[in-house]
């Protein structure tokens, strides 16, 4: 009988994710028939009006309360709506990903991207040695990987894909187009990036997600757990690490900046600190998400931790905090 539940609710869910993947494709293919602004604008509205309407909007709110406890109801509530529209925009602008990134490093002058820090792009490509590039979940991330492309930087990007497969076998195919060699974030990941920076290459990474069992750090002075992957990597091929984000602009422009390498904190022996890092990583993304609230995912459920940890982290914080 309980075998007979278990293929029940797995033909249940599978019928779940094929039916929200037919819709979603059927939205994307009603806004390929029109042109990128019009799409990406509709997008953007319909969006601001079904967002409060999910689930994930009362978590993004209560995350926004704990981030923001100065701000009044309503100021939050805008961050909130600005996040879904982000995120909208983000989903329509997979359609016109190649319209959408014009920069070209010869052109004098470039069209709706404008990429500060084009001469570290040069540098990474040109070092014959491993870097680290890493990111957040701001304005359009994709854009990372794509504009290491247009410098002939080549870049192994580690991603995590959706949860419904369908949907993720169609990001996958749209952004493998695009942006090169991609890693999904799966068992074994770790191998895969390791043989890359072994090989003298570049990886890229999105380092802002919630990572069980991960090392204890802090994310607007929150307590929560943060994969020490990229520390770890760092410090095991003595590799720079460099910190790169996007900022949407308005009239669907957007700013990639790639800024310069971490001063990584080392131990007594020189090594590099594993936790320190990881916490510098969050401290990084943090003063982007400050500048540009609205265009962070704050539905995601950073501070999740299960209560044996939770308890842990806590008052490892306050210690910090009094430290």
């Amino acid at each position: 009988m309980k075998r007979l539940l278990y293929r029940v609710s797995r033909w249940l869910r599978k019928a779940e994710y094929w039916l929200i993947a037919r819709a979603t494709m059927s939205m994307l293919w009603l806004l390929r028939k029109l042109p990128p602004d019009k799409a990406m604008d509709f997008a953007a509205s319909v969006a601001r009006r079904l967002g409060p309407l999910s689930a994930r909007h009362k978590i993004a709110l209560d995350n926004l309360s704990h981030a923001y406890p100065e701000l009044d109801e309503n100021a939050r509530r805008k961050i909130a709506l600005d996040m879904w529209e982000n995120m909208a925009r983000l989903g329509a602008e997979y359609i016109f990903l190649e319209q959408i990134f014009d920069f070209d490093p010869h052109a004098a002058k470039s069209g709706r991207v404008e990429v500060v820090g084009a001469e570290r792009f040069l540098r990474i490509r040109d070092e014959k040695r491993p870097h680290i590039l890493f990111t957040g979940h701001l304005g359009n991330f994709e854009l990372l990987p794509v504009a290491a492309a247009a410098f002939d930087l080549d870049l192994a990007v580690m991603f995590r894909p959706p949860n419904n497969p369908y949907i993720a076998d169609y990001v996958f195919s749209t952004r493998r187009s695009a942006m090169g060699r991609m890693l999904a974030s799966a068992p074994g990941v770790a191998f895969a990036l390791s043989r890359v920076l072994e090989a003298g290459g570049n990886i890229g990474v999105l380092v802002d997600q919630k990572f069980n069992g991960g090392v204890p750090t802090t994310f607007f002075d929150r307590p929560c757990e943060t994969s020490p992957l990229v520390a770890r990597l760092a410090r095991h091929f003595d590799c720079d690490i460099y910190p790169a984000h996007c900022i949407r602009l308005p009239g669907n422009r957007f700013r990639l900046e790639l800024h310069e390498k971490l001063d990584l904190p080392r131990g007594s022996s020189g090594a590099i600190d594993v936790q320190r890092t990881t916490q510098l990583l969050n401290d990084v993304v943090e003063g982007w998400v400050r500048e540009t609230p609205g265009q962070w995912m704050w539905f995601h459920k950073r501070w999740e931790m299960n209560g044996r940890r939770r308890k842990r982290r806590k008052a490892w914080a306050t210690a910090r905090k009094s430290s």
